[in-house]
């Protein structure tokens, strides 16, 4: 089902078993073992043993993706705010944003510029559009003072919403202009004083890259790199080039370094770690490398990262299964159904796929693995 490696693969496979069977014994004698804890014990299973390789995916995506129930109400099943979009980049917080309602969220909400905030609306009448952000280009006659007022306004107005978001995604459609990324930087910290997780994708990776104190030690922090993302953060931290000879050993230090931060490394396999382990998702996806498949991913993790600490809060209630790092297993989930929705939208497309089509086969792609009912 997954890889095992290293010299310690068979000491830590029975130690993994033992902890199963525990586990296992505590359920039953509690309150008898029924299906949905046998698939909560696999997610466990595929997170037990720091010898693990491959994430046992679909397993993860069963045991965290909540069911449709006619009891809950609007909001239950996440609200997710996307900080991006300038007067460049409108797609990007479009996909991350829409994506989270195509997973299940039931509320979507991009802060961007106001620029970019009619060409937002226009997408889709589903997302709630807060046009607060500001770009240097439109305050560049106000003196510092003014520009002090304008970036207390802009928290005053982001902190009226706050305490109803259940998780950040920072960095699609961004920009870098240096007024927008210290406004922002704001937001990021008094998300952290919040304890709301932080998504942190596309420029928002450049933010944090040259002001790691934004994210370091907080383990509600999910870093996204691509290739090159990835390769200017160990330089900042780690003070080298990218080995490819040492990739999990890197990766390890890399998110220790930064206080165990959940680091999700794109590439042919993802790679996620929180400085504890390593562990891959290798389903195969596409070949079709369309722009725009990053934003997707990053308001998929969002979700996951959240329902995922609805089900550790679950479990911790009765005190059936161990805890395991919501960060971690919300990465593991939002790979695994990119990279489904991908393969499915290119059989129907190939060569012509676009990231609108790999968002229209979202839901298909978690239906499939998890029945809403």
């Amino acid at each position: 089902m997954f890889v095992k490696h290293g010299m310690n693969s068979g000491f830590s496979s029975l130690a993994s078993s033992a902890v199963l069977r525990r586990q296992q014994f505590l359920i039953r004698s509690l309150k008898g073992y029924s299906v949905s804890d046998k698939i909560r014990m696999e997610a466990v299973k595929c997170l037990s043993g720091g010898a693990s390789l491959e994430a046992n995916a679909e397993s993860v995506l069963r045991t965290i993706t909540p069911s449709l129930d006619p009891t809950r109400h609007k909001g239950q099943a996440g609200k997710i705010a996307v900080i991006g979009g300038c007067r460049e980049y409108t797609g990007a917080p479009y996909f991350a944003a829409i994506s989270a309602l195509k997973i299940g969220a039931d509320l979507s909400h991009v802060f961007c510029t106001e620029g970019a905030a009619t060409v937002i609306k226009s997408y889709s009448p589903e997302l709630i559009v807060h046009p607060i952000l500001e770009e240097s280009y439109n305050i560049s006659g106000v003196n510092d003072e003014g520009k002090r007022d304008i970036s207390k306004k802009i928290l005053s107005e982001f902190d009226k919403w706050m305490e109803r978001f259940d998780c950040l995604v920072v960095g699609p459609g961004l920009g870098r202009d240096p007024f927008l990324l210290e406004c922002v930087s704001k937001i990021m910290t008094r998300a952290r004083q919040s304890n709301v997780p932080i998504v942190v994708d596309g420029d928002g990776l450049f933010l944090v890259t040259n002001s790691i104190e934004l994210v370091s030690g907080y383990r509600l922090a999910v870093l996204t790199p691509n290739v090159n993302e990835y390769k200017r953060l160990v330089q900042k931290v780690l003070g080298c080039d990218v080995n490819d000879q040492n990739t999990h050993g890197e990766l390890l230090s890399l998110s220790k370094q930064i206080g165990n931060v959940t680091i999700l490394r794109k590439g042919k396999s993802d790679l996620i770690s929180d400085g504890e382990k390593v562990q891959s998702v290798s389903i195969y996806g596409s070949t079709r490398r369309c722009g725009g498949q990053g934003d997707i991913l990053s308001g998929s993790v969002a979700v996951f990262l959240f329902w995922a600490r609805q089900c550790n809060s679950a479990a911790e209630r009765e005190s059936t299964i161990s805890r395991t790092n919501p960060a971690v297993l919300g990465c593991i989930a939002g790979s695994a159904l990119l990279r489904k929705a991908a393969a499915l939208a290119f059989e129907h497309k190939k060569r012509s796929t676009l990231t609108t089509d790999i968002i229209e086969h979202l839901g298909q792609s978690l239906e499939a693995i998890s029945l809403a009912s």
